[in-house]
């Protein structure tokens, strides 16, 4: 007799597709850009860098009049570093499998906006949109590429409805 259960439990998202998986090198490649964008905003040069994504972000523009250009920059940072230890930490616990998934996620949904909110995306003398300029069309871009990836990891977190066979 076959009983289908409702409940949605967490895992490890890599250990939900086998022991060999290729979420395995998602999770540690996300690690490392976490890891090294995070502390990249403590610098003047990243500060300075994102300001104009960040000053014509309508999710993210009020972060500027609240904390400045730099002390944005280390909140940014303080959030990406804490996106990379919620990852780590979900290689070995379920909990923060899903909630470093979803932490990148929402980051890279965040930052794609940029995409549509960025002055100069589209590169005029091509033409406009569809043609977009390598900085910062091309650069925003990726981002796609890496919600994708932290998507992947948020939903092999969740282990959906399970079916159980019990016999009697």
């Amino acid at each position: 007799m076959n009983i289908c259960t409702n409940q949605t439990r967490l895992q490890i998202a890599e250990k939900s597709v086998g022991s060999l998986s290729s979420l395995a090198l998602l999770r540690w490649a996300l690690i490392i850009v976490f890891l090294w964008f995070g502390g990249m905003k403590f610098t003047s040069y990243e500060a300075n860098a994102i300001a104009p994504f960040i000053a014509n972000s309508p999710v993210m523009s009020w972060l500027h009049s609240l904390f400045g250009i730099q002390g944005t920059s280390y909140v940014i940072g303080v959030l990406e570093l804490s996106t990379a230890a919620a990852l780590i930490l979900g290689a070995f616990q379920p909990i923060f499998s899903a909630l470093g998934a979803a932490m990148s996620a929402a980051t890279y949904l965040i930052t794609f906006t940029f995409f549509f909110s960025t002055p100069g995306v589209a590169e005029v003398t091509a033409g406009g949109f569809p043609a977009i300029g390598a900085m910062p069309g091309q650069f925003l871009l990726k981002d796609l590429v890496l919600l994708a990836a932290s998507i992947s990891l948020l939903q092999a977190s969740f282990q959906g409805p399970q079916s159980n066979i019990q016999r009697p």
